[in-house]
């Protein structure tokens, strides 16, 4: 673990960038930046496109160290160079940003009103790989759509699991079980799941380390509790289906926590759009998740 990682995500002020998206929801975020399907012919031709439309974030004067803490990569991006150097490298190195790496292979079917995450074949080797590439930490999503007690303890288990497992690495593992927005009993759900971390975080070693990224809670500052824990590096959340305007305002409201955002954080931004514009509207993105977050 590299300390001056740590203590810039432990202490900074600002957020964290999430430009993971992958796989199925590569396409969806290349149409919302105005690339349409027909553009590119196969999968490496797609993740070629989708590295141009990151490094052109990245690059960008407006993704600063004075707003941003920290980027969540996917494992293609990871792989990849920035003007020579392999992504996080140049994150950290030329930006002074810390390089997150998303590790799960995406969701199971729903059972018992939630959604575990896909076995990760591999992991051990990716966590070398993802040393051997200076990222400090990783992230891994589940989903829970209904209050079920079953399905809750079990998306928190499997996290946790996984999560020792990253931190035997040495790596700090983001866990998120994200609350479903349109869930109708979201705040039952985030009682259940708050009550689940909590005897999970009892279970860590003395030293471990881990950061969580929750859904914007129902009540305001419900999650306060978990940021007081010392295994809890930074409490972040995602803006999970919410415009930047609305996870901004909820934001605003929950103390201690900061943003997390990918849909909310490239609101706006198209392949059309000349150098000036875009660096305009990244930056007004940046500048008012930045103020949210503080």
């Amino acid at each position: 673990m590299n300390n001056k990682h740590l203590e810039r995500i432990q202490t900074g002020k600002g957020f964290i960038a999430a430009l993971d998206q992958s796989g199925g929801s590569t396409p969806k975020a290349l149409l919302t930046y105005g690339i349409n399907e027909n553009s590119y012919s196969n999968e490496e031709e797609m993740y070629k496109v989708v590295h141009e439309m990151r490094t052109r974030i990245i690059k960008s004067p407006a993704f600063d160290s004075q707003y941003i803490l920290g980027a969540i990569l996917f494992e293609n991006t990871m792989d990849r160079l920035i003007d020579g150097q392999y992504t996080a490298d140049f994150l950290w190195e030329k930006k002074g940003i810390v390089p997150f790496l998303k590790v799960d292979k995406g969701l199971a079917q729903l059972e018992d009103g939630v959604q575990l995450m896909k076995p990760i074949a591999g992991l051990d080797d990716l966590l070398k790989r993802a040393n051997e590439r200076n990222i400090f930490g990783t992230k891994m999503r589940s989903v829970i759509k209904e209050a079920n007690p079953t399905g809750i303890k079990k998306v928190v288990k499997q996290q946790f699991d996984i999560a020792n497992q990253i931190a035997e690495a040495g790596l700090v593992p983001i866990i998120e079980p994200e609350v479903d927005i349109h869930s109708a009993d979201k705040k039952e759900s985030e009682r259940l799941l708050k009550e689940a971390l909590i005897e999970q975080l009892s279970t860590l070693g003395k030293d471990v380390k881990v950061m969580f990224k929750l859904s914007l809670p129902t009540e305001d500052n419900f999650y306060n509790d978990l940021t007081k824990d010392p295994h809890v590096v930074r409490v972040v959340a995602l803006s999970g289906g919410y415009t930047q305007a609305e996870a901004n305002e909820k934001l605003e409201r929950n103390h201690g926590i900061i943003a997390s955002f990918s849909r909310a954080l490239t609101e706006g931004l198209t392949s059309q759009q000349s150098e000036g514009e875009f660096n305009a509207m990244l930056s007004e993105s940046i500048q008012n998740i930045y103020k949210a977050s503080n």
